[in-house]
């Protein structure tokens, strides 16, 4: 049983683990190496433990520099899920011994490892953020969008139907729906005080990924794009990991017919698990999310640290960044659309 690096050789067996694992994620996967690698031009390392040519245990890494956040690596950036998959203990333990001797090596202050594992590690850990899965009824009942509706309260199915009422609809694309999902979600960014993706972000995605991508967005009665949602699919759970709505159309609801029509997407693809994506708790957003009903998921994310070093908090919670989002929401939508991806790429 050894550590090594993945090789271009391995990249099947990698992929083939990530399938058959229980928690293995789309984050996992070479496809997901190859969007971080190639649109945000990151280094990584990708380790794994193998006994007798079989994979046991994987552990995909990035690395971050900048004089803004320092130095880090985080197993898995940008995203919800990622960090170390293992089917022995033993391998388990390698792995973490490889990535405290690559700790040591480097001049980074950390490594972040996301899951969704209580007590996964013996490592100081932070719990702050949570998810939400929703179970969605099987495709084959005879109405399934009906029993879709009565899993949801009467309020719920009330402001479901308001932008119906409106003329408000939903239309599923791919890359033909970049432009206005993009628009929105830009907007939406500006409005929070956060840096944006680059549009080629999402390009990317939607070309490596695309038989597990896809864009909703809902128009207006007049045919203006007003909400939308980029959405990500994997084995039989549907993910929403970006989504924003324009203000201005906000008291029509435009958000809760994004969701339902997500939900039934979501059942038209064959996903039993609807996945809302993070949110801290006691946020607006998190209620938002509790409202639809789903089991409420802790999410873990552990720390390999440098003596002396504490937790980090880079995240738009930190006081320190408070001042830079008040100016950030200011500025013209150009311009943040502009410097936006230059910054966020350092953003984990």
């Amino acid at each position: 049983m050894k550590v090594k690096h993945l090789l271009h050789s391995d990249q099947g067996s990698w992929d083939q683990y990530v399938k058959e694992h229980l928690n293995g994620t789309i984050y996992h996967t070479i496809a997901w190496k190859n969007i971080v690698e190639r649109h945000f031009g990151k280094k990584t390392k990708y380790l794994l433990v193998e006994d007798n040519n079989k994979i046991l245990a994987i552990l995909p890494l990035v690395f971050f520099k900048s004089a803004l956040f320092g130095e880090f690596i985080v197993s898995f950036p940008y995203v919800n899920y990622g960090g170390m998959l293992y089917s022995d203990e033993q391998a388990k333990q390698l792995l973490l011994d490889a990535a405290e001797k690559l700790l040591v090596s480097s001049s980074s202050d950390f490594i972040e490892l996301r899951s969704m594992q209580e007590n996964e590690f013996d490592l100081p850990v932070k719990s702050k953020k949570v998810t939400y899965y929703l179970s969605l009824p099987d495709l084959e009942l005879p109405d399934y969008e009906e029993a879709l509706m009565k899993q949801f309260k009467a309020k719920l199915r009330s402001q479901i139907r308001r932008p119906i009422k409106e003329g408000m609809y939903a239309k599923v694309l791919s890359k033909e729906g970049l432009d206005d999902f993009y628009n929105i979600f830009a907007i939406k960014m500006r409005e929070l005080g956060t840096p944006v993706y680059a549009k080629d972000f999402f390009s990317t995605i939607l070309n490596e990924l695309p038989e597990h991508a896809k864009i909703i967005i809902i128009f207006s009665k007049d045919e203006i794009p007003v909400a939308a949602a980029f959405l990500i699919h994997y084995k039989g759970m549907m993910e929403i990991p970006w989504a924003a709505t324009l203000r201005r159309y906000d008291k029509l609801s435009p958000n809760m017919l994004l969701y339902f029509e997500v939900l039934k997407y979501a059942m038209k693809q064959q996903c039993t698990i609807f996945d809302f994506g993070r949110c801290t708790k006691g946020s607006g957003t998190y209620r938002f999310k509790k409202q639809w009903g789903g089991e409420e998921k802790t999410l873990f994310w552990y720390y390999m640290l440098r003596e002396g070093q504490g937790i980090p908090e880079v995240n738009p919670n930190n006081p320190r960044y408070k001042i830079a989002i008040k100016v950030w929401q200011k500025l013209p939508l150009t311009v943040t659309k502009l410097f936006g991806p230059a910054l966020v790429k350092h953003i984990p």
